[in-house]
């Protein structure tokens, strides 16, 4: 049903930033006409608007859909792991995040050095979580401690793709 988490443990996705799972939903992302796939590469050009996704699962069900960058500002020095990028909640089952709840707006990649990985996670809610605020900052995000606050368990999918600045002559 699900795509193997091996290629998010090849990327150090699983241990850096999630504990290893199972995925049980499908979800499929798009950038334009970009099919993201699991170490894809995305230029930040291409990212400026949020992703089309789409999820499997049943309306009645709700998830939360968390974007974020575990190798910010640098990857050989992430001091603002993890940088997050995108927020919504309540999103129904079998539909996209636009029928969520957008807690923190859609931020594209901007890498300033290096290779950045920046990682879609899905986790399925028990019940709506009702009022979550934005987080203070961008910087220092953690995935599992919120994951954990709001009782989300592990995630049930989750799509990471890499991005690197590009040159000016080619972004005009």
């Amino acid at each position: 049903m699900a795509a193997s988490v091996d290629p998010l443990v090849v990327g150090r996705v699983i241990g850096e930033v999630l504990d290893m799972f199972v995925p049980s939903v499908n979800m499929s992302v798009y950038y334009g006409p970009k099919h993201v796939t699991n170490g894809c590469d995305i230029k930040p050009s291409m990212a400026v608007n949020p992703p089309k996704i789409t999820l499997t699962g049943h309306t009645d069900e709700l998830y939360t859909l968390i974007m974020i960058d575990p190798d910010a500002p640098s990857p050989s020095e992430p001091s603002m792991r993890e940088w997050i990028h995108w927020m919504v909640l309540d999103i129904p089952g079998g539909t996209n995040p636009t029928r969520g709840k957008e807690i923190l707006p859609y931020m594209g990649p901007r890498p300033p050095v290096g290779i950045h990985r920046y990682i879609l996670v899905l986790f399925q809610q028990k019940a709506s979580l009702g009022m979550v605020e934005q987080p203070p900052t961008r910087a220092n995000f953690n995935t599992r401690f919120f994951a954990g606050h709001f009782n989300l368990g592990l995630p049930v999918a989750t799509i990471y793709f890499n991005s690197q600045k590009e040159p000016a002559n080619r972004r005009r």
